[in-house]
């Protein structure tokens, strides 16, 4: 994958505490410190989820309870609260809890002394647990990794199948019918998690278009179109819209924790279709022309979710890098990684590793590594000249140091003379040549024959009559291949037979 950049760790833990559904976890860890009486498993009775609803302020909310048990179960799997089973129930006395450890009257003991508070028999009792206490006291790597712990269960949730589905195909004996629910748990993960890694990517590409949402239909579309298929059929169209219908239930899941952001599908847009949501789609190009794309659904990662993602790539072994990684490594290692980096994270790759050295002696271990007569040398020294157009004036003597070099004294002018340094010697036709021989080599390596690389060829050979005359002579291991090159890119077909020409001769001599 290529390299994301990363916020900070206080950053991340920020927003991981500001996510709905973590920040309630966490007051509902806190209302339960003195102890809740629970069902078997943690779970709250109904009087105790409509009082943690009132905590959360969901009270006048039709879905405040499912918020609130969808709060309380990731305290639970998080370890923000604990449950202990008791051996035998405790037996309960009819009464209101209210947050806080209020007593409901009628001389009801007090909720907050951890006694019954409900009608009914409770067998287990819920208190504050022990990563509460990181919440408040732990680093900000103790919180992403309880908001990591967090996200990994309501993942799961998000790929399971509708509790109506399930209900539904739960046999006589009790056994839940796989085959007939048509739920595979692992091409669900798959499916979910090839999405995330889309939307990773693209913010990974390029991270001003990932500011703005993507459309659902064409994430959706992402996953289910085949990439040589210039039109959709029917069979594949409803497939995406299926796809859409699953993945707005999915993130309408995920948004609260922070992941992502979103904004729903439009109820007014699904339909039934035997028993089954579909999206209704304009019929014709010019209602989807006219229609508000963002009424089908839009979707981003966030900087938490770019974290998140990341974290399980790397967990399932994928190389996923951020920016940074190289901060510490040797020249060489930066000067091979950086062309596989869009250009604002090999930038900001290469502005970390300039800042953990002094300007000189980045320069020359720059200068050092770019060296060599290899394939790869030609973008090694460009990728060098790049990284240390970010260097200070300070660097100056290393560069003097090369100025001689066959491999690096046309690069050290360049960047001398650049900041408008004195005394610089001029350099020979031979090093001009030379220099101009690499800068073609490098970007072949990189752009091939781009629309910039067919211009750049023009421009020099409409300056110089007569290169080719000399360029086939230079004593460089790209020369017939540069001018090969040229061949194919010149536009005036005259320039690119001599271009050709001087190909041959370059092989001849060496």
């Amino acid at each position: 994958m290529p390299p994301v950049r990363l916020h900070t760790d206080a950053e991340l833990a920020r927003d991981a505490l500001a996510a709905p559904l973590l920040a309630r976890a966490v007051r509902l860890a806190r209302w339960a410190e003195p102890g809740r009486p629970v069902a078997s498993g943690g779970a709250l009775p109904e009087s105790e989820l409509s009082a943690a609803a009132e905590l959360l302020g969901l009270a006048g909310d039709e879905d405040g309870p499912l918020y609130a048990a969808q709060a309380w179960q990731l305290a639970v799997d998080t370890g923000l609260v604990e449950i202990e089973e008791s051996e035998e129930p405790t037996p309960g006395e009819a009464s209101s809890s209210r947050p806080g450890g209020e007593s409901g009257g009628d001389g009801d003991p007090d909720p907050a002394d951890g006694e019954a508070s409900a009608v009914g028999d409770f067998s287990a009792v819920a208190t504050s647990g022990a990563e509460l206490r990181l919440i408040a006291e732990g680093g900000p790597r103790d919180i992403l990794d309880i908001w990591l712990d967090g996200f990994e269960t309501v993942l799961a949730d998000a790929a399971a199948p509708d509790l109506n589905d399930i209900a539904d195909q739960i046999g006589e004996d009790g056994e839940l019918d796989l085959d007939a629910l048509d739920w595979n748990p692992e091409e669900e993960a798959e499916f979910l998690d090839g999405v995330l890694g889309n939307l990773y990517l693209l913010t990974a590409l390029d991270e001003e278009a990932a500011a703005a949402p993507v459309p659902l239909p064409a994430l959706a579309a992402s996953m289910i179109v085949p990439e040589d298929m210039d039109e959709p059929t029917d069979d594949i169209l409803e497939e995406v819209s299926e796809a859409m219908v699953r993945l707005d239930d999915q993130f309408r899941l995920l948004a609260p924790t922070g992941l992502i952001d979103y904004q729903p599908v439009d109820e007014a847009l699904i339909e039934e279709v035997d028993g089954e949501g579909r999206i209704q789609e304009p019929e014709t190009a010019q209602e989807f022309e006219d229609e508000d794309v963002s009424r089908y659904g839009m979707v981003r990662l966030t900087p938490l979710g770019v974290y998140a993602v990341r974290a399980r790539m790397v967990e399932a072994g994928i190389d996923a890098p951020a920016v940074g990684d190289l901060a510490d490594k040797g020249a060489g290692i930066l000067l091979e990684a950086l062309p596989g980096h869009p250009e604002p994270a090999a930038q900001a790759e290469a502005e970390q590793w300039l800042a953990r050295r002094t300007p000189e002696g980045a320069a020359r271990e720059l200068l050092a590594a770019a060296r060599g007569d290899d394939e790869d040398a030609p973008l090694r020294r460009l990728t060098c000249q790049q990284t240390l157009s970010l260097a200070g004036v300070e660097a100056e003597p290393a560069l003097r140091e090369v100025l001689d070099d066959r491999h690096l004294g046309g690069l050290a002018r360049v960047w001398l003379a650049e900041r408008g340094v004195a005394d610089v010697p001029e350099p020979s036709e031979e090093m001009v040549f030379w220099l101009t021989v690499d800068t073609l080599a490098a970007q072949l390596a990189t752009e091939g024959d781009s629309a910039e690389l067919r211009d750049l060829v023009r421009g020099l050979v409409d300056q110089s009559g007569s290169f080719f005359d000399s360029a086939w002579r230079v004593d460089h291991p790209a020369t017939a291949d540069v001018l090969e090159a040229m061949g194919r890119l010149h536009p005036d077909k005259e320039a690119a037979k001599e271009a050709r020409k001087a190909a041959f001769k370059a092989r001849s001599r060496a």
